[in-house]
C-alpha cells in the first residue's frame, strides 16, 4: 500500500491532470523503483533511449486508462507496472466521485496487499489492508481473483473542490509545506487507508475515526488525537461521495517489491528483450534466458539463464550464474570478479554516493533470497543466501561489529559494505565484496575500514552521478552498436541513436567513430559509402527538425572540392580525413548543418559509384573486324515494362539487400521505339546527334567534340550529349584525361572519327526505361563500328558502369529489360562486386498471346516527379528506416511470386503482384503518386486486374492488365468520360522476344 498526502490534491484543473508520487527507496536500482531500467525496446520510437517503469506506467496510463475521463486529478504510485488489455475501455457517462482501478490478484498474493470490497455495482464498501484469507475471499469477482488495490485513483472536480476545505484547515494544513512551515505539526495521512477508506459505505464515523489499521498513522498513538482530529475533518469534508471500482479482468498488477529473487525473476521473464541497449562482445556466451541491460561485455563474460547484468562494463572472462545480479560495476572491476567463485543467486552492486563534497562508489553483495527487513534472530533470517551463524563461523564477524545498540538488528540495517580505509582512502570490490563471498582478505583489514548499511547507502545515493554513469554507458554502447551494425551491415535503423546522441551533446564523439568505420572500409566501399551518408544524418540532426532548409539541394561549394578530389582519386582515408576538417567549419549554424549534410551525402555518392564500379570485371569485350569507314552500325531495341521488385536494383539496396526484377520487353504502337547508329568517319573528330520525339516531330541536337577538352563535362547528366560522351570515355572509344589529343587518339586506334546517332520515339520521362536502354543500344552501336565483340550480359554491366561514371546513378533493370528479350527475372546477390544475372522464363505461347492482349500503356501525360526521388529513397535505405527495410523484402518477394505466376500461366495472380508492386512503390517512393494518376487508376480499376505506374512512377506511362482481352477502347472511353483527365492517350502493347537488334549495316 502507498501513503499519500493531501497536497497532491490541492490543484483543480479543467481537465483531466496526472499525479506521480514517487515511491520509496529501491534496493535493487539506486535510482528508485520508477526509474528502474528493464529489458524492453520501443519498436517505434524516434530517439533510442531506456525503458523504465514510469514508462510503461505513463504509456498505460495515457493511451488505456486516462482518455475519456472528465476534468480532475489522476493520482498514481510509481511502485508497480500496470498490464492493460488491448480491449480495455471505461465509460464514464453521468460519472461523479472517486473512480479507483482494481486488477485481478490470487489470494495468496493479496494476503500482503490490499483488496476492494465492493458491491455489484462496483460501489466500495471497504479497504481490506493485509487481511484473513476468510475476509479477502469475500472480496472474489466472479472470475475467482480477488480485486486488488492497484495504485490508480481518479478524482472528479467536485471532489477536489471539497478537499480545497482542507488546504489551511488544521490539523491538514500538517499534510502541506504551507501549514509545516506555518508551524502546524506534521501529519502523514494514507490515500487509501484515509481518503479512500472515507468513503467506504460499510465504515461507520467511529469505526473510521477510531479504528487501527496497519499501514497507516495510529490514532491511540502519542500524536493519536491529532489523527483522530484529522479523520473526522475528512469525514465531514468526504463523506457521501461515491467510490466506485473499475475491476479489470486479464489485466495484471506487478508490485516492485524488496525482494530480489521476485526482482531478478521480473527482469528475466519471458518476452523480454535478451540484450537492452548493451553492447555484447560475443553474444553466443548469452543464453536465451539471460538479460544484459546497458552493460559493455568484452571477451568471454557468459551469462547463464536467469541471471541479470545491468549498468556495467565487464571483460572477461567472467562466468554470471543463474539467479546472479551484478549492477554498476566498472570495467576496473573485472579482474576482481574474475578471481570470485562466484555461485547462483547473488547480487553484487555498484552504487554511487555522496558524502558531503566527496562522491564515491560503495559495493555491496546480497543474497536473492535473503529478507532486508526481518531480523537476524528470526528462524529464516539468512546473508547470502545462508544463515547468519554460517557468517560469523566462517569470517570471524559478531553481531556487534554490524549493529549499534538499540538498532534494527536486520540485513538492511548491517554495517557490512566498507567505504574508506584509514590512510588508502575509497575501497574497491575487493576489500569486502569478495571476501564476504570467501575471496583473499582478513577479519581485521574488515574490521579496520569505515562501513556503511544498506540503508546508509542508499540514503546517501548520488542519483545525479548514478545517472550520468547510466549515461555514458548508453552513449559508448550506442557507438559501438553503430560501428557493429555498419560493419556487419545490418538493417538496424540508426536514426534513434542518432537523434539520443545529439540531444545528449554526444555528437563529436558520434562523428570521430562515423569517420573512423568510413576511413577503414578501404575493403568494402559499400559501408564507408553508407557511414558518410549516416555522417549527413548526424549533421542534419544538429540542425533541427524542419530547419536549415531542403536536405536535397546542391552539393558542390568549392570549399569541399578538395575532399572530393582526394575521394575521387580512391584515396578514402585522405578524403575522410579532409572532409572532417572542412565539416568543422559547418557546424555552428542550421543552414550550414544541411548544407554540410548535404555534401556528405554527395561524397558517399562517390563512394557508391566507386563501389558499383566494380562490376566492370563481368565486362568481356573481344576484338573482331573493323568494318569500313561510312558503314552505319544500326541497333534497335524495345522499350520494358517493370512488373514486380523495381527499386530493389538499385544500388546501395541492390548489393545490401539483395534484388530481384521482373520485367518484359514491349513493343509500343508496334515499333522498337529506341535505337542507335554509328559508323567510323574520315574527319577525327566526335560527331554526336540526338533526337526524341516522333518522326515528323523530332528535335535533334548536334554536338561536335574536336578537342579533348570538349569531353572534359561527359560526368554532368545535363551537359549537351552527356550520355553520348559518356558511352566514348566508358566505351574505350577515347580515354579522358589523357595527354594525348582527341585526333591523335582517333587516327591511332580507328583511322579516324566516329559519327554516333540516337533516337528515342518515347516522350521524356516515359518510365519505360529510356535512357538506360539508349544507352545500351550506343555502346552496342559503337562497339560494333570499331569491330569490337560483346555479349548481352556485358552490356547490361557496361550500362551500369556508365550511368555510375555520368553520375546518374540508378540500378540495372532498365537495360535488363530492354536488352534482353520477352519475360525474364533478373537477380544480384547481396554483395560486391554487383552482378546481373538474368533468367528468360520459359512461357507458353498461349500465355504470351493472352498477356499481350491483356496488357494496355497509358500515357498520363504527366512528366515524372523525380528530381531526387532517387535521392531520398537512397537516404531513406541508408537510414534504414523500417518501413523501407520492411518493403525492400516484400519487392524481392513480390517479384519471385510474379515470376511463378507468370510461369504458372495465372494472369490473376500476376494482377495481383502488379496491385501489390504499385502499393510497394509509393512506400519507396512517397508523393509518387500525383492527384491525376489516382483520379485515371481509379476510374479504369473495375477493367483492371492490376495496374501500376512504370519505372519509380510520378508520371509517364501507365500499364494495366485488363480482365478481358483487347479493351484499348473501353479504356479510352472510360478514361473520356472521367472529368479532370486530358493530355492522355493509350496505346497497345506488343512482345518483343528478341530484346536488342542489330539491323543491316548500311
Amino acid at each position: 500500500m502507498d501513503m499519500g498526502v493531501i497536497s497532491l490534491f490541492f490543484c483543480i484543473f479543467l481537465s483531466p491532470q496526472l499525479c506521480l508520487s514517487q515511491g520509496r527507496d529501491f534496493p535493487w536500482d539506486s535510482c528508485g523503483r520508477a526509474f528502474c531500467w528493464l529489458p524492453v525496446e520501443k519498436p517505434a520510437q524516434t530517439v533510442q533511449g531506456p525503458v523504465c517503469c514510469l514508462d510503461m506506467l505513463l504509456d498505460c496510463l495515457s493511451n488505456q486508462v486516462c482518455p475519456g475521463s472528465p476534468p480532475g486529478v489522476w493520482v498514481c504510485s510509481t511502485d508497480m507496472i500496470l498490464t492493460m488489455p488491448t480491449t480495455f475501455e471505461m465509460s464514464w457517462e453521468g460519472f461523479s466521485g472517486v473512480r479507483v482501478l482494481a486488477l485481478p490478484g490470487d489470494v495468496s498474493y493479496a494476503a500482503n496487499h490490499g483488496v476492494y470490497f465492493a458491491d455489484e455495482q462496483g460501489r466500495v464498501r471497504d479497504i481490506i489492508y493485509k487481511g484473513s484469507e476468510e475476509r479477502i475471499r469475500r472480496a472474489a469477482q466472479l472470475d475467482g481473483m480477488v480485486p486488488l488495490v492497484s495504485g490508480p485513483v481518479f478524482f472528479c472536480r467536485r471532489v477536489l473542490e471539497r478537499l480545497l476545505k482542507a488546504h489551511v484547515t488544521p490539523p491538514l494544513d500538517g499534510c502541506t509545506y504551507m501549514g509545516m512551515d506555518s508551524g502546524a505539526p506534521p501529519l502523514q495521512i494514507s490515500l487509501f487507508l484515509d481518503l479512500l477508506m472515507c468513503l467506504c459505505s460499510d465504515l461507520s464515523e467511529s469505526e473510521f475515526v477510531n479504528g487501527e489499521r496497519t499501514g497507516c498513522s495510529s490514532p491511540i498513538s502519542q500524536q493519536g488525537a491529532v489523527v483522530r482530529s484529522a479523520r473526522a475533518l475528512l469525514w465531514r469534508i468526504l463523506r457521501g461521495i461515491t467510490l466506485h471500482m473499475v475491476y479489470v479482468p486479464g489485466g495484471c498488477y506487478d508490485y516492485l517489491t524488496l525482494s530480489g529473487r521476485e526482482h531478478i525473476d521480473r527482469l528475466t521473464k519471458k518476452g523480454t528483450e535478451r540484450d537492452t541497449l548493451s553492447h555484447i562482445q560475443n553474444t553466443q556466451c548469452v543464453s536465451d534466458g539471460g538479460r544484459v541491460i546497458n552493460s559493455v561485455l568484452e571477451g568471454d563474460v557468459r551469462v547463464a539463464s536467469g541471471a541479470v547484468i545491468q549498468h556495467c562494463h565487464l571483460q572477461g572472462p567472467v562466468e554470471v550464474h543463474s539467479g546472479c545480479l551484478l549492477s554498476g560495476l566498472e570495467v576496473t572491476s573485472s579482474s576482481h570478479i574474475q578471481q570470485l567463485a562466484l555461485t547462483n543467486d547473488h547480487i553484487i552492486q555498484g552504487h554511487h554516493i555522496q558524502l558531503g563534497e566527496i562522491k564515491i562508489t560503495v559495493y555491496t553483495v546480497l543474497g536473492a533470497y535473503d529478507d532486508l527487513k526481518v531480523s537476524c534472530d528470526d528462524d529464516g533470517a539468512t546473508f547470502l543466501n545462508h544463515r547468519w551463524s554460517d557468517l560469523y563461523s566462517r569470517t570471524g564477524i559478531q553481531p556487534e561489529d554490524l549493529w549499534w545498540s538499540g538498532r534494527s538488528q536486520s540485513l538492511m540495517e548491517a554495517r557490512l559494505f566498507p567505504v574508506f580505509q584509514p590512510r588508502g582512502g575509497a575501497v574497491g570490490l575487493e576489500v569486502g565484496v569478495c571476501w564476504l563471498l570467501g575471496g583473499p582478505g582478513a577479519l581485521e583489514q574488515w574490521r579496520a575500514v569505515w562501513r556503511l548499511s544498506l540503508r546508509e547507502v542508499l540514503s546517501l545515493t548520488d542519483q545525479e552521478g548514478e545517472l550520468r554513469w547510466r549515461e555514458a554507458l548508453f552513449f559508448q554502447v550506442g557507438r559501438r552498436r553503430v560501428m557493429d551494425n555498419l560493419k556487419s551491415q545490418s538493417d538496424r535503423g540508426l536514426l534513434p541513436s542518432f537523434r539520443a546522441a545529439v540531444l545528449g551533446g554526444q555528437h563529436e564523439e558520434l562523428l570521430c567513430t562515423l569517420d573512423s568505420i568510413a576511413a577503414g572500409s578501404r575493403e568494402n566501399l559499400g559501408v564507408a559509402a553508407r557511414c558518410l551518408a549516416c555522417i549527413a544524418d548526424v549533421l542534419a540532426c544538429l540542425a533541427g527538425e524542419g530547419r536549415g532548409g531542403l536536405r536535397s539541394g546542391p552539393a558542390a561549394n568549392p570549399a569541399w572540392s578538395h575532399a572530393f578530389s582526394i575521394l575521387e582519386k580512391g584515396h578514402l582515408l585522405g578524403g575522410v580525413q579532409a572532409l572532417a576538417t572542412e565539416r568543422a567549419k559547418w557546424l555552428s549554424r542550421p543552414d550550414l548543418l544541411v548544407r554540410a549534410a548535404r555534401h556528405y551525402e554527395a561524397a558517399g555518392q562517390v563512394l557508391l559509384r566507386q563501389a558499383v564500379m566494380l562490376s566492370q570485371r563481368f565486362i568481356s569485350i573481344g576484338q573482331g573486324e573493323v568494318p569500313p569507314l561510312g558503314e552505319w552500325q544500326d541497333v534497335e531495341c524495345p522499350a520494358r515494362l517493370d512488373l514486380s521488385g523495381g527499386w530493389s536494383d538499385t544500388p546501395p539496396i541492390a548489393f545490401e539487400h539483395g534484388g530481384a526484377v521482373v520485367n518484359v520487353a514491349v513493343k509500343v504502337d508496334g515499333r522498337r521505339p529506341i535505337g542507335a547508329r554509328a559508323r567510323r568517319i574520315k574527319e577525327p573528330r566526335l560527331l554526336l546527334v540526338s533526337s526524341s520525339g516522333v518522326q515528323d516531330d523530332a528535335i535533334a541536337m548536334e554536338t561536335v567534340c574536336e578537342k579533348l577538352e570538349d569531353l572534359k563535362d561527359h560526368c554532368v547528366p545535363y551537359a549537351p550529349a552527356a550520355l553520348l560522351k559518356a558511352v566514348c570515355v566508358c566505351s574505350g572509344l577515347v580515354t579522358y584525361p589523357s595527354r594525348q589529343s582527341l585526333d591523335e587518339q582517333l587516327l591511332q586506334r580507328w583511322g579516324g572519327g566516329v559519327e554516333i546517332h540516337t533516337w528515342s520515339l518515347l516522350p521524356h520521362g516515359s518510365g519505360l526505361g529510356t535512357s538506360s536502354i539508349l544507352a545500351g543500344a550506343v555502346l552496342a552501336a559503337v562497339y560494333r563500328c570499331t569491330g569490337r565483340t560483346y555479349d548481352t550480359d556485358s552490356l547490361i554491366h557496361a550500362v551500369l558502369h556508365l550511368e555510375q561514371m555520368l553520375t546518374t546513378g540508378g540500378g540495372w533493370q532498365d537495360q535488363v529489360g530492354g536488352l534482353v528479350g520477352g519475360v525474364k527475372v533478373a537477380r544480384s546477390k547481396a554483395c560486391l562486386p554487383l552482378r546481373v544475372e538474368v533468367e528468360r522464363l520459359p512461357l507458353s505461347d498461349d500465355f504470351l498471346l493472352s498477356l499481350q492482349q491483356h496488357l494496355l500503356l497509358v500515357y498520363t501525360g504527366k512528366t515524372r516527379l523525380a528530381r531526387n526521388l532517387l535521392q531520398d529513397t537512397v537516404r531513406r535505405w541508408y537510414s534504414r528506416v523500417p518501413s523501407i527495410v520492411e518493403n525492400a523484402g516484400q519487392l524481392v518477394d513480390n517479384a519471385e511470386e510474379c515470376a511463378r505466376a507468370c510461369t504458372e500461366g495465372s494472369l490473376p495472380r500476376l494482377g495481383a503482384c502488379l496491385e501489390r508492386y504499385w502499393g510497394q512503390k509509393k512506400v519507396m517512393a512517397p508523393g509518387c503518386e500525383p492527384a491525376a494518376v489516382r483520379t485515371m487508376m481509379d476510374a479504369l480499376r473495375p477493367l483492371a486486374l492490376g495496374q501500376t505506374l512504370a519505372g519509380a512512377g510520378g508520371g509517364g506511362f501507365l500499364y494495366l492488365l485488363t480482365r478481358q482481352p483487347q479493351q484499348g477502347e473501353a479504356v479510352r472511353q472510360v478514361l473520356n468520360n472521367t472529368q479532370g483527365l486530358r493530355d492522355f492517350s493509350v496505346h497497345p502493347v506488343e512482345l518483343d522476344m528478341d530484346g536488342i537488334s542489330l539491323l543491316k549495316s548500311s
